[in-house]
Formats: C-alpha cells, structure tokens, sequence
C-alpha cells in the first residue's frame, strides 16, 4: 500500500498552513541554521550560529561574522578571492586579461569540437 504523507520534521509545527514552498524553504534555513560547520581557524567541525551572522567556534572560541543561515557566503568567498590575489600581487587589470584570455580560448576549444 502507498505511503500517504511525508515526514515534515521541522516544519511540522506549522501543519497544513502557509503552503508547501513556504515549509521547504523555512525548513532549509533552519537545518543550515542549525548544523554544524568547520571551523576557519582549527578545522574542527565546532562552528555554530549565536545570533543572526554571529558564528562562534566551541572549540576554540574564534568569533566571525557570517551570514544569517551560513558562516560562508557566495560574497564572502568572492571577497576571500579578491583578498587573497590582492595579497598576491596580482591587479585587477591583470585578473580582466587572464578572464580574457580564458574565455578565448574555451571559445576556441568549443570551435575546434564543433568542427570535428
């Protein structure tokens, strides 16, 4: 015989109201809320959330500021880049060119295996 309801886990407080969207998308903010990350600074999974874009490492007490759900954000993985060849020496001029060059030569290789 069929299976006639889903396990609704955390979102099963809110029953049958708001609409299943609704309860899928709160119930992916909480479990990313709530799980545990790895650490930047030890590498133990031990980070946790204290506050809204508070995350506090039980481990070894490293406090940062991340996002609301997750410590590690597309934008802070950007910046993190950004940062780290600024670091390197590399210039913004440098980075456009080798962008450049990149997507000339994948154009390149796209030509060359559509005419195989």
């Amino acid at each position: 015989m069929a299976k006639r309801t889903q396990k609704a886990g955390a979102t099963a407080r809110f029953g049958a109201r708001y609409g299943v969207s609704v309860r899928r998308n709160s119930a992916s903010a909480m479990a990313k809320k709530s799980k545990k990350y790895t650490c930047p600074v030890c590498q133990y999974q031990k980070v946790s959330r204290k506050s809204v874009g508070i995350w506090q490492c039980s481990k070894c007490d490293y406090t940062f500021a991340g996002g609301a759900w997750e410590p590690f954000t597309r934008a802070s993985d950007a910046n993190s880049r950004i940062m780290r060849r600024s670091v390197e020496g590399a210039t913004t001029a440098d980075m456009a060119y080798i962008a450049q060059q990149a997507a000339m030569d994948y154009e390149r290789s796209l030509a060359e295996s559509e005419e195989e």
